[in-house]
Order: structure tokens, then sequence, then C-alpha cells
């Protein structure tokens, strides 16, 4: 085994849809908090079921682009609350609940996939009530999807406001080539165009605990983390960041253009087993955090839980 391996869980998002819980565009994953959230348990369920060692809360979909302006100001906090509550009862009732923690998902305020769109002075207005909604539940704060250094820099700083926590920040990879990212002929890099170097060095001044990519095609995270590596090599061991992957199932395809509209399609040949193959390779290049993002669900943590942990 693996020691310092950390399973993470799959997407919400795709698995509710799966699972026939309530579902559309512009809500996302929040329509199950308002018209089902026992869907959202039985997701938490299923994750912790396959051996996730941390959850995430469903809170990623509470932003104003997808809950519109109103909604947002009447019921965004109150709705991080209830994501909130349903991600720690689930661990609550697990078998094992102290092997089992509860991340708060911290998404782009503005966006998925869009750092164009991102706005400071406004940046603080939608984190805030995230960040208090779900601060009495979590054991981590997991900034994902993050397109660019400045919207991280905007989540570190909503949680200067509330009791310290373990602090995971995630950035979102260009995947317009992923074929050429795997054959080494064009750079990994964030959406807005940033170099995973200079994320890294973003992370350190940050103080993360973790620094991770997710939400990209499969076929860019390999050199993400050996460049993240690289950049953190000269930190003193103790104080470098666990580097993670939870990669997710979309075709290759400009996530800008439709992302955010409609459905992206999702692979048909990624299975639990093809989806292992990447992940070896993204622990063998020095990720110790492997779960996986959109299109990635409890079979596939469940194929990552057994072999990463025996180390096979």
């Amino acid at each position: 085994m693996t020691a310092s391996m950390t399973i993470l869980d799959g997407g919400m998002g795709r698995e509710l849809l799966r699972i026939g819980a309530p579902f559309r565009q512009p809500e996302w994953s929040a329509l199950a908090l308002l018209e089902g959230p026992d869907f959202v348990r039985q997701v938490h369920d299923a994750y912790i079921a396959a051996g996730a060692d941390l959850i995430t809360t469903n809170s990623y979909a509470l932003v104003p682009f997808h809950l519109g302006e109103e909604r947002f100001k009447a019921r965004g906090q109150a709705m991080a609350t209830l994501a909130g509550r349903l991600g720690r009862d689930a661990i609550a009732a697990s078998l094992a609940p102290e092997k089992v923690r509860l991340a708060g998902s911290l998404p782009p305020p503005f966006g998925s996939y869009r750092p164009d769109l991102f706005n400071a002075a406004e940046a603080s207005r939608i984190l805030d009530p995230l960040v208090a909604g779900l601060a009495p539940f979590v054991d981590v704060w997991l900034a994902e999807t993050q397109g660019s250094i400045q919207e991280a820099r905007a989540v570190k700083a909503a949680l200067g406001k509330v009791p310290a926590r373990p602090f995971w920040l995630s950035f979102t990879l260009d995947s317009a080539d992923p074929a050429a990212v795997a054959a080494g002929t064009r750079a990994a890099a964030l959406c807005s165009g940033e170099s995973i170097t200079d994320a890294a060095s973003a992370a350190l001044e940050l103080g993360v605990d973790a620094l991770l990519f997710n939400c990209s095609h499969v076929d860019v995270m390999e050199a993400a983390v050996r460049e993240a590596v690289a950049a953190c090599a000269a930190v003193p061991v103790d104080q470098r960041p666990r580097i993670g992957v939870y990669a997710n199932a979309f075709t290759p395809h400009y996530h800008q253009q439709d992302a955010n509209e409609g459905y992206s399609a999702l692979r048909d040949d990624l299975n639990p087993s093809e989806y292992l193959g990447f992940a070896c390779k993204w622990r063998a290049a020095g990720a110790s955090i492997i779960g996986g993002c959109c299109g990635i669900g409890p079979g596939h943590i469940a194929a990552l839980a057994a072999s990463l942990r025996t180390g096979h």
C-alpha cells in the first residue's frame, strides 16, 4: 500500500443525472438540492461504499451563473449549508466515519473554464456565502476547477474569514489538444494559458496543503503532475503540497465553447479499468491524491481504491 495515497470521490453532476435525480441546465447539480436532496445523499453513500477517503460537497453549482442572481441571494448560503449537512450525514452513517473526510467545494464564481469572465470586485460577494454555509461541516476546503491564478487567490481571500482548515487547490487545464500534450509537443497549461510552473508557484505562495488538477482530459494530466512535482522540488519535503488528479470523461473539445450551456459528450471507452491505467501513470509521476470528476462514477472509484491502495 502507498501510505500517503488518498482516494477521492467521482463526479456529482453526471452521477445525479445517471440515477434519475432532478437535473437540467442552468441549475446543473444544484437542482437536486432544491428538488431531491435524497439523491445527493445517495451519491455520497455510493462513493463512500466504493472506497473514497474523501467526499466533496454538492456546492459546485451554487453560484449566480447556475442559480440566477435572485435565487442565489435568497437561498445560496442555505443551500450551501444543506450541501454540507448532506455530506456530513453520509459520513456519519458510514461503516467507518472516522476514515472519511468532507471537502467543501468552492467553484470558480463566474463559470467553469471561463477565467476571462472573472471579476475580482464581485468574487467575494459570491464566495463568502458558500464559505459561511459550508464552514460548520467541512474538514478540507477544495477550490476546484480554478481556471486561473487570480481565481485561486480570490478563494484564498474568502477563506481568511473562517477558522483555518487544510486548503486544497485544484486547477483545470486547457484540453484543446490533449494528444499534443501527451506527446510532449505542447505544454500543459491552465485554461487561462498560465503555465503549470506559475500555478505551482502561486500555490506555494498561498500555502496550499495539496495542489491538484481536475475536470480536464485524462491525457493532459500526467504532464501537469510532472511539471508540478518539478516546480515544488526545491521546497523542503515536509513543506511540499501533495499533488493530485481527478480527471473528467469528456471527449476532447474546447470547454469554453459549450460546457456551460449543455451536456458535454462523454467518452464511451473510459471504463474503470481504462481509467485506472491512467491513474497508475499519475501515481508514478508523483500524484498521491486521485479520484474522478465529471463522468467518473462509483465503479471507477472502486477500481482506484482496490488497486492504488495495494500498489498494483
